[in-house]
This record gives C-alpha cells, structure tokens and sequence, in this order.
C-alpha cells in the first residue's frame, strides 16, 4: 500500500484571467432619482454611454494560485490595484471577467475597516471576535493576550476609553489583534503591519509565522519591504492592475526595488537565481 503524500500542495485561492473594473458616473440631471438609479442597472451600457460613465480598469487579466502554508506579499506603486484585488479575493467586490476560488473564508484586515468609535475598546475587541465566530469563552480566554498583542494599554488603560481616542496607530493594532486571535483559512492584511513600532511589527510577523503552520494562507500588502522580506517567501508584484512578476521574494523586490529607483535598498539580500520568478511581458512598462 503506497504511503500517504504529506507534501502535497493544497490551493487556497486560485485567480482565473481576473478583470475588475470600477466605474465612475458623471453627473448628469436626473441622476440622483431612483429611477435613474434602476435605469442604469437595468440597461448598463445605455445609461453608461448615456451618463458619460468613466470605467477604470484596476486590475487586468490577473492569474495566479496560492497554496496552503504560504505568506505572499502584494507589492506595487501607488494605484496599482493591490487593495482592490484582495477585496475581490475577500468577495467585497465583482469581477468584471474571469474567477476567484477560495478554499474556506478569506477573511481581510485593513487599515480603513470600521470600528465603532464611541464603544471602548474592549467592547470593540468582543464584537470583532464574535463577527469572526469566535464564542464568548473564546473570547475571554484570549481577551487579555489581545489587549497585551496590540500594546495600547502601554501608556494607560486605553482599552476601557472609546475609539475616538485613539491614535490610528492604535486602532490599528488593536483590528490587527483582534483579527489575529483567530487561526484563518486565508487572511487578507492590508498595510496593518506599517502602523506600529518595530516591536509590534516583530509580533505580528511572528503571529503571520504561526497562522501559515496552522494551515493558513496570508496575503500582505505593504509598502514597508522590509516587512515583506521578514515575513513572505512569495511575492506579486502588480503594476497599473497588471500582475507583473509572481515568485521567490529576493528575486521580486529587487526588479522591484530597481523599476522604483530604490535598488540601493535590495544591497546586501541574498541574490536570487535567475529564472525563478514569471515576468508577464504584456504591459510591463
């Protein structure tokens, strides 16, 4: 009897030739109505012709798989459709062409996610745990080592006072505690990890360490390479929504770092093989 494979590799998402498009209405009369509403749902590409709807392409004809265990990167400068992407991938928003699979919950973690600014931060950290389907003996368990992850009773008992309080440092640390106090099938962090002092950011890459060896899959997007090399052994790099380099994470920041003129930067990492990485020619720039 043959021995069972321990190594297989377990796809989390699968990206399929993904387009996502926004569009941007104009302002003409009768806008506002709810009949002008309904109109441009029903008949679309009337209404858009019609109203002078602006269509922005974020992100075009992207492919790619992740897998079990993995912690990937999302690079590119400003605009390039990282943030977009992972909210198609948390299912937040439609794809104009092609698919997105996800293997369990994709659950995201931005620095723009709401909390309720007049409830105490206590409060805050039982109700985003309860929306990510933790129990309340879950919660209490694990209460106090959130509060002491996010570091903001630091300097005071900040926890017990409202949102609207706190600095967006420490709101944001705080999501990320909260979102980290739970094992994810795959977790969408979006710049969280740029907010904090180097000894919050040592936690939570120790932290994106543990949920890959629980079987998760991470995605972090940040613009702090540093924090992409510390803790991705992968990297996408898009650019103008065009996935342009997926592999080893050297390989990757350092094409990067050299298209953004910070090649001084990628000095002293471990070079990669050439070869490693997949360039997508097609509106590289």
């Amino acid at each position: 009897m043959a021995e069972p494979v321990t190594d297989e590799l377990i796809p989390t998402v699968i990206c399929d030739g993904v387009d996502i498009v926004y569009r941007v209405h104009g302002t003409g009369a009768g806008r506002g109505s709810a009949t002008a509403a309904l109109n441009r749902i029903l008949h679309r590409k009337q209404a858009e012709k019609a109203a002078g709807v602006r269509r922005v392409h974020a992100v075009k004809n992207v492919s790619f798989t992740a897998y079990k265990g993995e912690a990937i990167g999302l690079i590119g400068t400003n605009g390039s459709g990282k943030s977009t992407l992972l909210k198609a991938i948390a299912g937040l928003l439609p794809v104009e062409n092609g698919k997105i699979y996800t293997n369990g919950q994709p659950s995201l973690l931005g620095v723009n996610a709401a909390l309720m600014n007049d409830l105490t931060g206590e409060r805050n950290v039982y109700l985003g745990a309860l929306a990510m389907g933790m129990s309340r003996e879950q919660i209490r368990e694990r209460y106090q080592d959130i509060v002491d992850f996010s570091g903001i009773n630091e300097k005071g008992d900040f926890i017990t006072l409202p949102m609207r309080t706190y600095s967006s440092g420490m709101a944001a640390r705080l999501r990320f505690s909260i979102a980290a106090a739970k094992d994810h099938d795959v977790l969408l962090i979006d710049e969280a990890l740029a907010t904090g002092d180097r000894a919050f950011q040592r936690r939570s890459e120790e932290r994106i360490r543990e949920l890959r060896e629980h079987a998760g899959t991470v995605f972090l997007v940040s613009h702090n390479n540093k924090s992409i090399r510390d803790t991705c052994e992968r990297v996408l790099w898009l650019e103008r929504g065009v996935l342009r380099m997926d592999g080893p994470t050297e390989e990757v920041l350092a094409e990067y770092e050299a298209f953004t003129g910070g090649a001084d930067k990628a000095k002293g990492a471990s070079a990669a093989g050439p070869g490693t990485a997949k360039k997508e020619s097609a509106g590289a720039k």
